[in-house]
């Protein structure tokens, strides 16, 4: 009886303090989403943890509890929008029933997150960049272009496979291609080019059929 009793008291502690840390993590999320607008609007180096606070609903005292430091921070900041991002094609990839489906589909959203999430993008970037600097940044910046790559990978794989083809390259050679362009029609569009997004999806327009 003993033993059983001992044995409750554990899984009550158990999930009491599971219960803690979800409540504690889904703190962190709200702080971080709040986060993010200065942050992509700033960058990096330009922002503060007061700063943050101050062009937010909480005080920077709040942030100081959930977040050892800025870094700590950025870093919950980057994996949580990435990890939406990740997602953002997929429904295309399992919907799609040809290849000029998907490639519409997957043009659409690529249009969409560069005309309308250019900061955050550009937030990304610069954390990669910071990431050859600063070691605390690494091994996020490394999980998440793995993620980045995986996803390109399955809209490959999904574009070769409705034409009974394999991809012609490698995921991370792949990736890199896309990521690239992507990269240099963000700089585009952030200097205001008009052209910037028409030319990135014509350019995926014509390599598609070519490396898939």
């Amino acid at each position: 009886m003993a033993r059983q009793a001992t044995g409750a008291a554990q899984r009550v502690a158990v999930a009491a303090e599971t219960l803690r840390d979800e409540k504690f993590n889904a703190r962190r999320i709200e702080l971080a989403e709040a986060a993010l607008e200065t942050l992509g609007e700033l960058g990096f180096a330009r922002t503060s943890l007061r700063e943050i606070a101050q062009n937010s609903a909480f005080t920077h005292g709040v942030f100081h509890y959930y977040f050892s430091d800025k870094l700590d921070l950025i870093c919950c900041c980057v994996r949580h929008y990435k990890a939406k991002c990740v997602t953002r094609y997929d429904e295309v990839v399992t919907t799609a029933q040809s290849r000029d489906e998907l490639t519409e589909g997957f043009l659409a959203k690529l249009a969409a997150t560069l005309e309308n999430e250019a900061r955050m993008h550009r937030l990304w970037y610069d954390l990669r960049s910071q990431a050859m600097f600063e070691p605390a940044f690494r091994k996020d910046v490394l999980e998440i272009d793995k993620s980045l790559e995986a996803m390109i990978w399955r809209i490959a794989t999904r574009y070769a496979e409705l034409g009974n083809k394999r991809p012609a390259s490698s995921p991370a050679a792949l990736y890199a291609l896309f990521d690239g362009l992507f990269q240099s029609a963000l700089l585009r569009h952030l200097a205001d080019d008009k052209k910037a997004v028409p030319d990135l999806l014509d350019e995926v327009r014509r390599l598609l059929p070519t490396i898939c």
